[in-house]
């Protein structure tokens, strides 16, 4: 006999694990095949006892409904002979109970009694999740929302499973029939969903097909005929997902019309009072329209772009197929009563719970996640927003995160101040006495600080708590910038301007590989210090808007021209405010300089976590005496700032002395 993929309540899962070998001797109800997707994980019983014969799958193989999965000589041949007359586990699941069927029969005969007026009433009931019964461990929503075919509606569990009951329809929930802590079984009546439209659930079918085709053939007829008179099917709206806050300002547009752009992939980004928030794609395709300006204010649901998608059509036509698959009368009912905009809405949710999540996450953080207790759905959400799940505090039965713990962490980061040790530096800033009153005095006039000068504000706070230390020196460079002057005009026939900083950044990697404490953090009990495997350094940029510190990535590993080229690359995308947040995210040292603006030296200030900065100010020619007499040498003044916690003045000397000698002789780098 063959055991197969039973109804999972997906359309495919992907095969994790296989617990049996071929010979092993099993029971019925013996855990087979653990199989994953994004709504479930879930062991495949055995419907018989008997031996292994084969196993048709492979780890990581993607499997649907009724794909066979393991062969097994039965110790019962009649068993056996009977199971193998009954493809798909009909009899089997006759055998179980006949409930289900019944009670499908008389769920579509009430949706279309009810249907002759606007509305009708669909049942939702447990589906085969493979286990005799299971326990409702969250109800994923309440009466009166409003929910889309394909929304997780109940968490099923059981000690084989853990399943997302998906709704069949889209529509209003009228009533709840469970609680939470309920045992259930397959066909037992969960809620009921009352949906619109259900007159043309009623007429459609026949207009596509003969009494004499099966229901699985009229929603197959319907579908393939819908995209012919669908145009307008790839168009899908991108609009503001729920921010946590009432309202927000688009602050940039990320894409223009006639972009190709993918899925997840950031299109808007938009500024509340409290945070900046980057709106990604829903879907891939091509930008048709861009429907908000910079400055306006957005609230949930507005939207953003349109955009055609790819493969939209294609969807639409598959999807209903399989799901008339799994349940015939339901999935036929289901299709017909959606209109064309709710088709793209569901192809839409379709392929965002078959896609890849956007890697917002480290490894670190991911690996973090996988020790918490949370369900399919809730890790889905928490992908998609980027929230470390460690970080967020559980409500549910035995310490279990659930949805709303997720809403919540996102609405709290969004409206309070600012967490953890930034709330710190908030709260130094609000014991500060309030101004006086100059209006006696001349009054005054306001003038609003940019959106990243008041970003930076609690940042520059944190280094209040910093005992820094500034170590000055200077650095002969006067070779060094002769030979800079001759390869500079090469240079600049390939477009490249090749610039002192390029070979500062150079010899303070290369120096950083020795002293790996300056590039190190103090960790959170100031017991150690952690050291970083890679180098990414901050490269201090102004801009009209302000400062800004853009990271360039692995400058050890990089060669001087390939420095100087990313340095005009990341400077111009500052100035344009083109930089993503990942391009300011990751360093352990900054180097911050006044170029040629002026000054002999100054304190720049450590940009906590980092435990080091270092200042460059103007290079001067000065008389330097070389023990026969004074000869002019240009000197270039380094501000080396340091948290005294993690770094001892002599290594300060130490490090800022090995540095000028490096930029004295650049050629030492070679050794």
């Amino acid at each position: 006999m063959q055991v197969k993929t039973p109804d999972i309540g997906v359309e495919k899962a992907t095969v994790a694990e296989i617990l049996v070998k071929v010979g092993d001797q099993i029971s019925e109800n013996d855990s087979l095949i653990l199989l994953e997707s994004d709504k479930a994980s879930v062991e495949v019983p055995s419907t018989a006892s008997g031996v292994v014969k084969s196993i048709a799958v492979s780890l990581g193989d993607e499997v649907s409904e009724g794909t066979t999965l393991i062969e097994l000589e039965s110790a019962d041949s009649n068993a056996q002979s009977e199971t193998d007359s009954t493809p798909d586990q009909a009899e089997v699941k006759a055998e179980t109970s006949t409930q289900p069927v019944e009670q499908a029969a008389s769920q579509s005969s009430k949706s279309v009694d009810s249907g002759s007026g606007t509305s009708s009433v669909v049942e939702v009931q447990v589906p085969d999740i493979g286990v005799e019964k299971a326990t409702v461990a969250e109800l994923l929503v309440k009466v009166g929302d409003e929910i889309s075919e394909n929304d997780s509606l109940i968490l099923l569990e059981s000690d084989k499973a853990s399943v997302e009951v998906p709704s069949p329809v889209a529509g209003t929930v009228e009533s709840i029939e469970v609680q939470t802590g309920d045992t259930v079984k397959e066909g037992v009546l969960l809620l009921k969903v009352k949906t619109v439209g259900a007159s043309s659930a009623v007429t459609a079918p026949a207009e596509t097909s003969t009494p004499a085709k099966p229901a699985e053939n009229q929603a197959q007829t319907q579908t393939e005929a819908e995209p012919a008179s669908n145009a307008p099917a790839g168009a899908v709206d991108v609009v503001v997902p729920d921010l946590g806050v009432d309202k927000a300002a688009v602050a940039e547009i990320l894409v223009n019309v006639g972009d190709q752009i993918s899925k997840d992939e950031s299109i808007v980004v938009v500024e509340s009072d409290k945070a900046t928030v980057e709106v990604p794609s829903t879907v891939s395709g091509v930008v048709k329209a861009v429907h908000i300006q910079t400055g306006q204010d957005v609230k949930e649901g507005v939207v953003l772009i349109t955009v055609e998608a790819e493969g939209a059509a294609a969807s639409t036509a598959k999807t209903p197929v399989a799901k008339a698959e799994v349940a015939p009368a339901t999935a036929a009912k289901a299709e017909a009563t959606k209109a064309p905009a709710e088709k793209v809405e569901a192809v839409t949710k379709t392929e965002a719970a078959t896609s890849t999540p956007t890697d917002k996450l480290t490894k670190e953080q991911e690996a973090a996640n996988a020790q918490v207790y949370a369900g399919p759905a809730v890790r889905k959400v928490a992908r998609e927003l980027g929230v470390v799940l460690a970080e967020v505090k559980a409500t549910g039965e035995h310490g279990r995160l659930m949805k709303e713990d997720i809403y919540a962490y996102v609405k709290q980061r969004l409206t309070a101040p600012v967490a953890a040790p930034k709330a710190a530096a908030a709260a130094v800033a609000s014991g500060l006495p309030s101004l006086p009153d100059f209006s006696a005095f001349g009054g005054v006039e306001e003038k609003t600080l940019t959106r990243l000068q008041q970003v930076s504000i609690p940042q520059l706070s944190l280094n209040n708590f910093i005992p820094q230390v500034t170590q000055f020196d200077l650095a002969d460079i006067t070779e060094l910038e002769a030979w800079r002057n001759d390869l500079k005009a090469n240079f600049k026939k390939e477009g490249i301007s090749l610039t002192i900083m390029a070979f500062i950044i150079k010899a303070v990697a290369h120096l950083l590989k020795e002293e790996r404490e300056f590039a190190g953090h103090l960790s959170d009990d100031g017991k150690s210090v952690l050291l970083r495997k890679e180098i990414h350094m901050g490269i201090a940029v102004a801009t009209p808007d302000g400062l800004t510190v853009p990271v360039l990535r692995n400058p050890d590993q990089k060669s001087i021209k390939e420095i100087a080229t990313e340095l005009g690359v990341m400077g111009q995308k500052a100035r344009d405010k083109k930089l993503s947040p990942k391009d300011l995210q990751g360093a352990n040292f900054t180097i911050s300089s006044l170029g040629a603006i002026g000054g002999t030296a100054f304190t720049p200030l450590v940009n906590w976590p980092q435990v080091a900065i270092l200042g460059i100010s103007p290079a001067t020619m000065q008389p330097v005496w070389n023990g026969q007499d004074f000869e002019p040498r240009l000197m270039l003044p380094l501000s080396l700032s340091y948290d005294h916690r993690v770094i001892n003045g002599a290594d300060a000397a130490r490090f800022s002395n090995k540095l000028t000698k490096l930029l004295q002789d650049i050629r030492s780098l070679l050794l």
